[in-house]
């Protein structure tokens, strides 16, 4: 630790997708003991197993050597471990191409695979899915089942001199949980240490957002800076005192309302907030604003570890055929409507789940909530699922045959097919998975 009974972790990534250059800024400025990045979801994983299945060498996440070739120099440079999620379904595979990239770049480096979340041969279909009651085969063809492993899954490779630890899927709070356990001596077995690190973690999994992120609205919610929105990095003390803040002069801020809907983020109970190292609870939580930028988090507390983890498993889930088209001018929606008239007459015999959004009208509440002035322009989207892409596809050519069968002025028409992947969740016996860790060095 660079600072005296205070670690600082940054969270450089809250998605795949995220952007690059924040974690830049945090290695370059933060003084960072830990850079974590978190880019695993439940659909993520899923596809990458899909990938992995195509090819043995693949199943990391796709912007891997990305940011490896950005991160690698800075990480060495300011010795920070990097702790990440990004080997996705193939840690070891990633941790190979992270080698790769370090010989290449003539940075001598080592790297801990942390495995063991791949539980797909311990399913059992007869299983039943949390989401609809039913059991597994039900779904159709599985092809994942990820565990949510936990903090001690980490901590082996942590004790090791490893730079950099990557891993499957593990639970988002967690891997910010583990360096705290690792570097301050806390007892996982203190639910109530472990509840507060949790809280720490879950401040932090989302990247930006608690920066302003997921809070900013331009009318009720102003935050400045948003197209350079610097991270979070946090300082944690031995007590479990976390203080929240990022580097100065980046943009979007942190104080108590992002904090707070930060916090509240996707606990559906705040009273028993189930991850793989405790049972949390959220309700004693005390936030404090104390300086620009910087907001205290203290009081999380926790009750027991769970007996099971959770396991989201992946299956086929057949494909979705879509089409779009537009209309401008007078009438416009009037004209749209008439065109998912004539879709609906044509394609709902054949597709009885079909559904017709106006985009920009009703397309993402599916009701207009009162009086809605007319648009001058409207978009039509047609969209269902289906069994397999050559019957998905006919509902993207009904939609491109409104060029010249009617209404007027249609333009601007696309067609997709794309493969769907359900996903489902089941608990298993925690007892029945064993974590590993293997080490490549460059």
């Amino acid at each position: 630790m660079k600072r005296p009974n205070i670690l600082r972790i940054g969270c450089g990534a809250g998605f795949s997708g995220d952007r690059l250059e924040p974690s830049v800024i945090l290695l370059e400025k933060a003084e960072l003991d830990y850079l974590v990045l978190e880019c695993l979801a439940e659909r993520t994983i899923a596809l990458a197993q899909k990938r992995k299945a195509q090819d043995a060498s693949t199943g990391y996440d796709p912007l891997l050597e990305k940011r490896m070739r950005l991160y690698l120099p800075l990480l060495k440079k300011n010795n920070v471990r990097l702790i990440t999620n990004m080997g996705a379904a193939n840690p070891i595979a990633a941790a190979d191409k992270i080698i790769a990239i370090a010989k290449e770049l003539r940075i001598k480096i080592k790297v801990a695979a942390v495995t063991g979340d791949d539980v797909f041969d311990k399913i059992n279909k007869e299983t039943i899915a949390l989401e609809t009651g039913e059991p597994l085969y039900k779904a159709g063809e599985l092809i994942s089942a990820n565990a949510y492993l936990g903090a001690d899954a980490l901590l082996p490779a942590l004790q090791s001199d490893a730079d950099i630890i990557i891993t499957g899927r593990v639970a988002d709070p967690s891997l910010f949980v583990a360096p705290m356990v690792h570097e301050l001596g806390w007892d996982m077995n203190d639910f109530n240490v472990m509840g507060q690190a949790t809280v720490i973690g879950h401040l932090m999994e989302c990247a930006g957002q608690i920066a302003g992120g997921y809070f900013v609205d331009p009318v009720k919610k102003q935050v400045e800076g948003m197209a350079q929105l610097g991270h979070p990095y946090v300082d944690i003390h031995t007590n479990g005192e976390a203080i929240v803040s990022k580097v100065n002069g980046t943009g979007g801020v942190i104080n108590l309302a992002t904090a707070k809907e930060q916090l509240l983020y996707e606990v559906t109970n705040p009273h028993e907030y189930f991850t793989p190292d405790v049972i949390a609870d959220f309700t004693k939580v005390q936030l404090q604003e104390t300086t620009q930028n910087c907001v205290l988090a203290q009081g999380g507390t926790g009750n027991t570890k769970p007996a099971t983890l959770k396991v989201s498993v992946g299956y086929k889930a057949g494909f979705i055929g879509e089409g779009e088209i537009s209309y401008a001018g007078a009438n416009a929606l009037a004209r749209a409507k008439l065109a998912g008239e004539i879709l609906y007459e044509r394609l709902h015999p054949d597709f009885p789940e079909l559904r017709i959004d106006y985009i920009g009208y009703n397309s993402t509440h599916r009701t207009t909530f009162g009086d809605v002035v007319e648009p001058y322009e409207a978009r039509l989207r047609v969209a269902a699922k289906a069994a397999d892409a050559t019957t998905a596809a006919r509902i993207g050519e009904e939609v491109e045959a409104l060029y010249t069968n009617g209404p007027a002025g249609g333009g601007g028409a696309r067609k997709y097919v794309n493969e769907v992947i359900g996903i489902l969740s089941v608990l298993i016996d925690r007892n029945t998975i064993q974590s590993s860790v293997t080490f490549r060095e460059s």
